[in-house]
């Protein structure tokens, strides 16, 4: 019991560091307790504790907090104050159960994930990898997409991936290893070779590459219209198609209501893609980049919407959020 605690204990503190971007506090401890004690428990209970600890961090506050509720508030304007204060404490819910069931994935058999994941509107992007062609994915930070990646690396194709260097560095290895070990290639943002390089030997393998695309980590993205407001997201998912021909596909992760036999502590994640995203006939390759970012944009605002908890944005992304610096205005 006493590693379950500190565990939990240092997950609190973790989560608070890795939402709102600072350096973390003594959180590599509370990272591994946590891992420990998680795999551990019981399904049901460790769903239950992640709750509680969301439910904890939702009554502390804090800046993370404090910038999921507005980010809500654009997508959600016709909610008053109460209902936002309830779909912020889903919201942090939602956000918990997929560090629940990260910490528990390293445990998962293909069957449980055939039972946890399923996909909609998949038929175009299995046609082109099942022709050896890859498929570019560009994703908001919903759902589970270690679940998604896990579940896609044994139905579709080998998945490659960009992941942000985080703080700690052990806490940054600890998860670059985990996503390693399911089958898929981490290329960090930072800190290493040009990740554009590894994703164009990766669409020359062929592979499923999923990109977290809904914030602008470089500066180097571009403007959107998204949920009426200005928005700047990363380009790079809609040029790396442009420069290989490679397909564009953008999708939505959320968790939905199991059926019988489906799912764990009554949830599953689906992953729903869109139709293959057009490529405009006229203009360079910028212009046809913000256009296609654009398209991304507006297919993921209806499932944004429409589960908008399943959106785990505790950052900045509309312009008028941002430092100028990062704008260039």
């Amino acid at each position: 019991m006493g590693a379950l605690t500190a565990g939990l204990s240092g997950l609190t503190a973790l989560v608070s560091d890795l939402a709102s971007g600072a350096r973390a506090r003594g959180t590599v401890w509370g990272y591994r307790g946590a891992w420990t004690a998680v795999r551990r428990m019981p399904e049901r209970a460790a769903y239950g504790a992640f709750d509680a600890v969301a439910d904890l961090m939702v009554r502390r506050g804090g800046k993370g907090l404090a910038r999921m509720r507005a980010n809500y508030a654009k997508v959600r304007p016709e909610l008053d104050d109460k209902a936002l204060d309830a779909l912020v404490r889903e919201g942090m819910r939602s956000y918990l159960r997929y560090f629940c069931e990260a910490f528990r994935l390293p445990d998962r058999t293909p069957a449980d994930l055939d039972r946890m994941c399923r996909a909609v509107n998949d038929e175009a992007v299995r046609a082109s990898l099942s022709a050896g062609r890859s498929a570019v994915i560009f994703i908001a930070h919903m759902g589970n997409w270690d679940i998604a990646g896990a579940w896609s690396t044994s139905h579709l194709a080998p998945v490659t991936t960009v992941a942000e260097r985080l703080k700690p560095e052990e806490v940054f290895r600890e998860f670059f290893e985990f996503r390693a070990s399911l089958g898929m290639t981490i290329l960090p943002l930072t800190g290493g070779p040009n990740p554009f390089t590894g994703l164009r030997a990766a669409v020359e393998r062929g592979d499923f590459i999923a990109l977290v695309s809904d914030r602008d980590l470089t500066s180097n993205g571009v403007e959107v219209d998204f949920f009426g407001e200005r928005a700047r997201m990363a380009k790079g998912p809609a040029l790396l198609a442009l420069l290989t021909g490679a397909p564009l596909y953008a999708a939505s992760i959320h968790f939905a209501p199991a059926g019988p036999g489906r799912g764990a502590a009554g949830r599953e994640t689906v992953v729903t893609f869109s139709d293959e995203i057009p490529v405009p006939a006229d203009g360079d390759n910028a212009a046809k980049a913000q256009a296609m970012t654009q398209a991304c944009a507006a297919y993921l605002e209806g499932p944004i919407r429409e589960h908008t908890a399943d959106w785990h944005m505790m950052q900045r992304v509309f312009v008028e959020d941002l430092d100028p610096a990062r704008t260039g205005k």
